[in-house]
C-alpha cells in the first residue's frame, strides 16, 4: 500500500465513490479510498435506489438533478453497467396546500433544468393504470428521474475514479486518524499507514465514530429503514412501460415496479426503530451487508394503505423483506464539507438518501475541496450548521423526527419540535408567557411572531392567519418602537497587536477607523465567493467586535483561528453575550432616560459603537439594525439581559413598545432593500454579482478574493442581482421562483416577502444582465408582473436611521 496521498476516503460505497470519481475528474487523481469490506457493504448495497427531481430544498434538488443526470450515462463513460431505470416519479397530492408545495417547487424546476408537470388524476391513471386516485388532487410528474441498482452504480462510479487513476482499496480496515503537526493525517489501517493532505470522511454508518478519532461529533442517527419486493405479478408480464416511481404521503413511502414484482417502502410515523440501539446506535467494527429482521407489524398501517392505493399489491406474496441500516442527520440534509476546528477533514455521510445525492454530493464536494468554492450554494449541507447543542441526544431526537415527516410537506412555517429547545437566553420563558412563537436557528430559540392565547397557523403558500399578526409588529416598528431578542447572533472578540492586520486581510471593505466605528464587510474565497458578512465594530486600537448571523458561528471561527497569528486572541462571546434590538422613531426617547450616555447625534452618530451603562447594566451599545430605523443593539451579559429586557420595556410603555419577531425582521428588512447571508449572499456569488461593489474597498491593499474579483470586473459578469415589486394578490415570493422574460427563463427570486408598512410585495432575485424590462415571476404555476426598482421603498436615504 502506498505511504502518501493528497486524498484518503474512509469509506466505499455511493457517497465515497461518488467522491473518489468526482475528485479524479476535476484533477485530483491522487485520491485513495479505503473500504473495510467490499464497496457498497454498508447501506448502499440493500437501498431500494430511488433516485428523485423533486424535493422541497432548492440547492439539494440540484444534487440530486445532477446525479439523475450522471447515471444514465455512467455505463457510456466507464463501461461498467449502473442499472439505471429511467421510469420518471410522480408524487401524490391530497390537499390543496401540498398541490401549491408543488407548483412552488415546478416554479424552481425551470431553473434548475428538470422537467416537472402538475398533472390530473386522471394522467395519473394514464401512467399508472392501477392506482386508486380516490382522495388524490393532483401529482407532480417528474419524468426525466427513476431508480438505479445501487451496487452497479457504486461500482460504476469507483470504476470510473480508478480509470482516472484513484486507487481503491478493499478489505482493508481503518483502525484510526492522528493529525500531525504538519496539518497532515496518518491513517492508520490493518496495511498499514497512509499520510495525506486532506482527509475525508465518507464511513456512512461508522461516521460519527470515525469523527470521534478527531475529536469531532458527526451528528447522524443510524435508523432501520423496511421496504419489501412482492412476488412477481401478472399484471406486469406483458407490461413493456415500467411504471412511475410512486410517492404517497397517505401511505408514509413509496412503491414501484421492481422487474416484474412490486416494491414497497414505509417510513412508518411512529415506532421507528434505531439501528444497533443495544450498541448505542453502530454497528460493530466486523459488521458487513447486514440486515435485520423483518417487522411487518411496525409498519402495517402503511402498507395496508398503500395496498388499497394499489390494489394489485394486495393478493401478491411478498417474496422478501429487506430491513437496513440508513444514517439520518438532524435535519435530513447530508454532511457535506469542512469539519468544524480543522483544516483538510471533510465529511461526506450523512446521506439519508444516499443513492440520489452520491453523484451531486461527490460533485459539490470535489469543486469545494480543490477549488476553495462549489458551484452551488453548500450552507444547507455545511456541517458546520451544527454546533455543540447537536449532541448525541439531541441528534437523535431529531433525527427519529425526521424519519417519521420524510414524507410531509415542508409547508412554510412548519417547525420539527423534537429536541427543542436546545439553546435558550434568559428571556425565553418570558417571551413564551407572552405570546412569542419561536423557530429554532442554530439550535436557539429565536421569537418567529407573538400570538394570542389559542392562535392557530394555517400552514400554507399563501398568505396565512399570522398576517395581520406580522403586520402589526411590523406597524409598532415602523410608527412606535419595537424590541427583539437576537442573542443568537454570533459574536466574536478579535484583540492583539496584529487583530487590525488579520481583519483587514480577510475582508474586502475598510475596517472602521476611529475608536466606536462600524463597518459592514464581506468575507471572500480565494475566487472571489462570498463566505460570510461581518459587522465589525473598532472598541479600541486593538479590540475589534465581529457579529455574524446565527449559524455562521463556526465558519467565521474557523477562519479567525486558521489566519491568526500569535499576536491575535481570538474570544468567542456568542454564548456569554444576549442581545436586544431596540429599533423605532421612539427608540431614543425609550433609552435616553435609562443610560448614563448622550444618545444624541451629536454624540452618538448612526453607525457607531460605544460601551455604556443601561438600566445600571454594562452595554456594548451599537446604533445599527437590520430593521431600517432609528435603533441600537444593546449587547450585554447574558445573566443580565432579563433584567436589561425588563427595564426597557417598562420605560417603553408609554411609547407603545411591542414585541417583534423574525417574520416581522423579514418584511422590514426587504422594504429597506437589505441582502440576506445565505439568500442572497451566498458562495456562488461575488460581490459584482451581488451589486455590493460599495462594501468594497481595492484601494486598502491586498486582501481575500481581491486579484479574483477584479479579474472578474475585466471580464463582466453573467448575473446581476435586482430587485423589485411583485404585481401579487394572496401570496408572495420565498425564493426558488423562476424570473421569466417572455417564455425565456432569465433568472432565479432568492428572498420576498409582503412589505407592510408600505402595501408592496417585493424580491430580490439574480437574473441575466441583459433582462431589465417586462419581467416576470412564477408564483405557485401563475406569472406575475416583476418590476424591477432603483432603490429601497422605504426610506432610501437612511433619514430615519440618522434621526
Amino acid at each position: 500500500m502506498q505511504t502518501h496521498a493528497k486524498v484518503v476516503i474512509i469509506g466505499g460505497g455511493m457517497m465515497g465513490a461518488g467522491l473518489a470519481y468526482h475528485l479524479a475528474e476535476e484533477g485530483w487523481s491522487d485520491t485513495v479510498l479505503i473500504e473495510k469490506g467490499e464497496l457498497t457493504s454498508g447501506s448502499t448495497w440493500h437501498a431500494a435506489g430511488q433516485c428523485p427531481s423533486f424535493i422541497g430544498n432548492y440547492n439539494m434538488a440540484k444534487i440530486h438533478h445532477y446525479s439523475n443526470m450522471l447515471y444514465p450515462r455512467l455505463e457510456s463513460i466507464t463501461g461498467q453497467p449502473a442499472g439505471w431505470h429511467g421510469c420518471g416519479g410522480i408524487r401524490l397530492a391530497t390537499t390543496p396546500e401540498e398541490v401549491d408545495w408543488f407548483r412552488h417547487v415546478a416554479g424552481f424546476s425551470a431553473n434548475i433544468g428538470f422537467h416537472m408537470e402538475v398533472i390530473s388524476p386522471a394522467r395519473i391513471r394514464e401512467l399508472n393504470p392501477w392506482i386508486k386516485t380516490d382522495g388524490i388532487l393532483a401529482g407532480a410528474w417528474t419524468n426525466l428521474d427513476g431508480h438505479v441498482d445501487p451496487s452497479s452504480a457504486c461500482n460504476a462510479l469507483a470504476a470510473g475514479a480508478r480509470q482516472m487513476g484513484a486507487t481503491i482499496i478493499r478489505r482493508n480496515r481503518v483502525t484510526g486518524v492522528t493529525r500531525l503537526p504538519s496539518g497532515e493525517y496518518r491513517v492508520a489501517t490493518e496495511q498499514g499507514e497512509i499520510t495525506c493532505e486532506h482527509l475525508v470522511n465518507a464511513a456512512g454508518c461508522y461516521a460519527r465514530e470515525v469523527g470521534k478519532w478527531l475529536g469531532v461529533d458527526t451528528p447522524i442517527t443510524n435508523m432501520q429503514h423496511q421496504y419489501l419486493v412482492t412476488e412477481p405479478l401478472e399484471e406486469f408480464k406483458d407490461s413493456e412501460v415500467e411504471l412511475p416511481v410512486m410517492r404517497d404521503p397517505a401511505t408514509a413511502g413509496y412503491y414501484r415496479q421492481e422487474q416484474k414484482a412490486g416494491l414497497i417502502g414505509i417510513y412508518e410515523h411512529f415506532g421507528s426503530q434505531e439501528a444497533w440501539a443495544a450498541r448505542g446506535g453502530y454497528p460493530d467494527w466486523n459488521s458487513e451487508n447486514e440486515l435485520f429482521e423483518g417487522d411487518l407489524d411496525r409498519i402495517a398501517p402503511w402498507l395496508e394503505k398503500a395496498m388499497e392505493r394499489m390494489p394489485i399489491f394486495a393478493n401478491a406474496g411478498i417474496k422478501r423483506i429487506i430491513n437496513g441500516a440508513i444514517p439520518h442527520t438532524p435535519d435530513g440534509n447530508p454532511l457535506l464539507g469542512p469539519a468544524a476546528g480543522l483544516r483538510n477533514f471533510w465529511q461526506c455521510c450523512g446521506a439519508s438518501i444516499g443513492i440520489a445525492q452520491g453523484g451531486g454530493a461527490g460533485k459539490y464536494l470535489a469543486q469545494w475541496m480543490v477549488h476553495g468554492d462549489s458551484e452551488i450554494n453548500m450552507a444547507s449541507v455545511d456541517p458546520r450548521r451544527f454546533g455543540a447543542y447537536a449532541d448525541q441526544s439531541y441528534t437523535r431526537a431529531k433525527s427519529f423526527a425526521d424519519y417519521h415527516e420524510m414524507f410531509e410537506t415542508p409547508l412554510p412555517g412548519r417547525e420539527n419540535n423534537a429536541g427543542r429547545p436546545a439553546r435558550v437566553t434568559p428571556l425565553y420563558a418570558l417571551l413564551k408567557a407572552k405570546g412569542a412563537v419561536f423557530t429554532a436557528v442554530d439550535g436557539w430559540e429565536r421569537p418567529k411572531y407573538f400570538a394570542p392565547e389559542g392562535f392557530a397557523e394555517n400552514l400554507q403558500y399563501r398568505r396565512n392567519t399570522t398576517f395581520e399578526l406580522v403586520a402589526a409588529e411590523c406597524r409598532a416598528v415602523r410608527e412606535r418602537v419595537g424590541i427583539m431578542d437576537l442573542s443568537s447572533f454570533a459574536k466574536i472578540d478579535v484583540t492583539g497587536a496584529g487583530a487590525a492586520a488579520l481583519l483587514d486581510r480577510i475582508t474586502a471593505n475598510r475596517l472602521p477607523s476611529r475608536q466606536g466605528g462600524i463597518k459592514l464587510t464581506h468575507v471572500l474565497s480565494e475566487n472571489g465567493r462570498i463566505e460570510g458578512e461581518w459587522t465589525i465594530t473598532r472598541l479600541a486600537d486593538d479590540h475589534f467586535y465581529v457579529l455574524t448571523g446565527a449559524g455562521a458561528e463556526r465558519q467565521a471561527l474557523d477562519l479567525l483561528h486558521r489566519e491568526a497569528g500569535a499576536d491575535v486572541t481570538i474570544t468567542n462571546l456568542t454564548e456569554a453575550l444576549g442581545m436586544l434590538v431596540v429599533a423605532g422613531p421612539r427608540a431614543r426617547d425609550v433609552l435616553a432616560p435609562l443610560s448614563d450616555a448622550d444618545l444624541s447625534n451629536a454624540r452618538f452618530r448612526w453607525l457607531s459603537g460605544q460601551e455604556i451603562i443601561c438600566a445600571g447594566i454594562p452595554v456594548r451599545a451599537l446604533r445599527v439594525n437590520y430593521m431600517g430605523e432609528l435603533g441600537w443593539e444593546l449587547h450585554t451579559p447574558m445573566a443580565e439581559l432579563a433584567r436589561l429586557y425588563t427595564a426597557i420595556i417598562a420605560a417603553g410603555a408609554t411609547h407603545g413598545i411591542a414585541d417583534f419577531g423574525g417574520l416581522a425582521v423579514n418584511s422590514l428588512r426587504m422594504e429597506k432593500a437589505y441582502c440576506s447571508m445565505g439568500s442572497e449572499l451566498t458562495n456562488e456569488i461575488t460581490l459584482l454579482e451581488a451589486a455590493s461593489t460599495r462594501f468594497y474597498a481595492p484601494d486598502k491593499g491586498e486582501f481575500r478574493g481581491r486579484a479574483a474579483t477584479e479579474a472578474l470586473q475585466a471580464k463582466g459578469i453573467a448575473t446581476r442581482l435586482v430587485y423589485g415589486e411583485i404585481a401579487a394578490s394572496d401570496c408572495d415570493a420565498y425564493g426558488g421562483e423562476a424570473i421569466l422574460q417572455g417564455d425565456r427563463v432569465v433568472g432565479v427570486c432568492t428572498s420576498g416577502a409582503y412589505g407592510h408598512a408600505t402595501g408592496k410585495s417585493l424580491a430580490f432575485a439574480y437574473i441575466d444582465p441583459a433582462a431589465t424590462q417586462k419581467l416576470e415571476i412564477v408564483i405557485l404555476g401563475e406569472r406575475r408582473a416583476f418590476t424591477l426598482l432603483d432603490r429601497p421603498v422605504w426610506d432610501s436615504g437612511n433619514q430615519r436611521q440618522k434621526a
